[in-house]
């Protein structure tokens, strides 16, 4: 496979089509990768202005006197194979092109993009693009894109063909306490594929998960061989868009992507045992899951305060294939010898601790379950009443699974105001948080082996 180093970990950055006003695509590239704590050389290129935050502009990438790792276009799609070219003179390391404007506009772009193509190919030089948003880095402060935020470290990876889709996701993980390895935006892949990415995330050592926003592949038999290789250490998710005729149509117009009959990736995916999901929502509940919990034998435990939703769980368990476990007679003994157990508890998983429970039942229950040998996970389902003890019932839960850490806990902490502090409290600690039962209960189906 390609060395993909010095895109990824680059040690000097030129953008051409830097730019000074605001909002602009060229505005927001300089502004991303002069941010955060960095050593890197940035050079800006742009022969129409004098200096774009305070560097000053360069007529050309051949007036730079250093060797660049990591080359930038955002210059109108037609200025654009003249800019590559020079670059492959200049023998950079790596291209990324953000501009859009080549195959999926039609026959000229097509043209304009198998040129660019051949002419990087035979220059050694990878290229990432056309058409898309850049990529970022969080562990290295490297944000080579436009996208308006750099998001918290984390295990997964994100790789996009829809640059605007990792915008969006950027903007809700800031609020819901997961973070990311890497960021890519691929684009119309005149040249690296899905499959490269899902090489080099293999060898990246910080990253545990791989989500992927997919609409077509353009060659299948390299994906199947190099996923097949992946997903034995890391898991990949996938969610396929164009799987209607519609959405087919407009995948030609967006990335000129072949979208393909659905059916059959969903075959092959199953096939290399990479895991399918419907919504952007499930896609990063499942990674969040992955990422932050071990994985665990179907066979897991029940804790609720509210005993209609320990029912609807019971439901979605068995609906998943999820088997519960039987609370034995240790088990069942250490409850009952516990003064603070509400007489009315059930005596069966799922435990119901009653609604008027407070934290120190909580800690009774979740240790008693945890501590039966053939219970191997545990879903914690906290509803709201006057007496709960939000943040409470959180730091015990977080104290449980560093006591317990080859069992994964998932939590759904029901509520909205209120339970926010304890969700913040769980997820500074790496314990997932749903705010619907059944996403809860797809996440740890995610988990069983």
């Amino acid at each position: 496979m390609r060395n993909l180093e010095r895109i990824f970990n680059p040690k000097s950055i030129a953008v051409l089509g830097a730019k000074s006003e605001p909002k602009s695509v060229g505005w927001g590239l300089m502004k991303n990768v002069l941010n955060g704590k960095t050593k890197r050389k940035i050079f800006a290129v742009n022969p129409n202005k004098k200096q774009v935050f305070g560097i000053k502009c360069l007529p050309g990438i051949k007036s730079i006197n250093e060797t660049i790792d990591l080359a930038i276009i955002a210059v109108p799609a037609p200025i654009t194979l003249k800019v590559v070219k020079e670059c492959c003179e200049k023998k950079i390391g790596g291209l990324i092109i953000i501009s859009s404007g080549f195959a999926e506009r039609g026959e000229k772009g097509q043209i304009l993009q198998k040129k660019i193509t051949k002419m990087v190919r035979q220059a050694k030089i990878p290229l990432i693009g056309p058409n898309v948003l850049g990529i970022i880095r969080p562990w290295i402060n490297l944000n080579a894109s436009f996208a308006p935020a750099t998001p918290a470290t984390g295990k997964i990876a994100v790789v996009s063909q829809s640059g605007a889709l990792i915008n969006s996701i950027i903007d809700k993980s800031l609020l819901e306490n997961y973070g990311f390895s890497t960021l890519i935006s691929y684009g119309n892949e005149a040249d690296l594929e899905l499959s490269d990415f899902l090489w080099w995330l293999k060898q990246d050592k910080e990253t545990k998960v791989i989500a992927v926003y997919l609409e077509g592949l353009k060659n299948g038999k390299k994906f199947m061989k190099i996923a097949k290789e992946v997903v034995k250490s890391k898991p990949i998710i996938i969610i396929k868009a164009g799987r209607s005729k519609r959405g087919a149509a407009a995948v030609s117009t967006h990335t000129a992507s072949l979208a393909g009959n659905y059916e059959i990736y969903s075959a092959a995916f199953k096939q290399i045992g990479i895991i399918q999901v419907e919504t952007v929502e499930q896609l990063f509940d499942t990674a969040k899951s992955l990422a932050w919990q071990p994985k665990c034998k179907n066979n897991i435990g029940i804790i609720t305060n509210g005993g209609g939703c320990g029912v609807l769980t019971a439901d979605y368990c068995d609906e998943l294939g999820i088997k519960l476990a039987k609370l034995n007679k240790a088990t069942l003994k250490k409850l009952a010898k516990s003064k603070k157990m509400h007489f009315a508890c059930s005596k069966r998983n799922p435990l119901d601790i009653i609604g008027d429970a407070l934290s120190v039942r909580y800690k009774i229950g979740i240790e008693a379950l945890l501590s039966q040998k053939d219970i191997y996970g545990l879903i914690v389902i906290q509803t709201l009443q006057i007496m709960t003890e939000v943040e409470k019932n959180a730091k015990i839960i977080g104290r449980a699974k560093k006591k317990w850490p080859k069992k994964p806990i998932i939590c759904a902490f029901l509520g909205g105001k209120i339970t926010k502090k304890g969700i913040e409290i769980l997820e500074k600690n790496k314990i997932p948080n749903y705010p619907d039962l059944k996403r809860a209960v797809r996440a740890m189906k995610v988990l069983i082996i």
